[in-house]
């Protein structure tokens, strides 16, 4: 018999809500966050663990639910209009971002202030960022350094302030799904 969508969600809410004396996490956060992102999906005796374990199901829906609310990306818009002075920085609408332009760099910088930088931070040394224009074109990729900057060259002819305008007026700051 093939279960509904609905049929599943209740069944997973009785078994999160059961207790049952002497139950204990049976499988760790490593294996449960690499089933949650696709990277190993869980074995058989794993799924079946996982199943019988309502304390190691809630678990993974908290696990599952700190993935969806992490950081997914910031945008930011042009806002002045072209007074002819050179663009100096941009600031993404959440507040999260600041992008400075000096000379022939561009900086990015996380707002240490910001509810999620202390996250992004934590875990700087594999937190690798992009920043693209509104055309989707490569501004800036790195990796965040213990302060939350990462910085490289302006890879366009344009200046700052002439190249977002010509692209949409608006820019993104993401995380870096690839290698760099």
């Amino acid at each position: 018999m093939d279960m509904t969508e609905l049929e599943r969600r209740l069944q997973a809410q009785l078994l999160a809500g059961q207790r049952i004396e002497g139950d204990r996490l049976v499988l760790d956060d490593a294996v449960l966050r690499a089933a949650l992102d696709g990277s190993r999906p869980l074995r058989p005796a794993e799924r079946a663990a996982l199943q019988g374990s309502p304390l190691t199901l809630r678990r993974f829906r908290r696990l599952a639910g700190e993935a969806r609310a992490a950081w997914q990306g910031s945008r930011g818009l042009l806002r002045a209009a072209d007074s002819g002075a050179a663009l100096e920085l941009l600031a993404t609408d959440d507040g999260m971002w600041r992008l400075h332009f000096a000379g022939a760099q561009v900086i990015l910088q996380l707002d240490l202030q910001a509810a999620r930088a202390a996250r992004l931070l934590a875990g700087h040394e594999s937190m690798k960022v992009m920043v693209k224009d509104g055309a989707g074109s490569l501004v800036l990729e790195g990796v965040l350094d213990a302060d939350g900057e990462c910085e490289g060259p302006w890879p366009f002819a344009a200046p700052p302030a002439q190249h977002f305008q010509r692209h949409g007026a608006v820019f993104t700051v993401e995380p870096a799904r690839e290698g760099l």
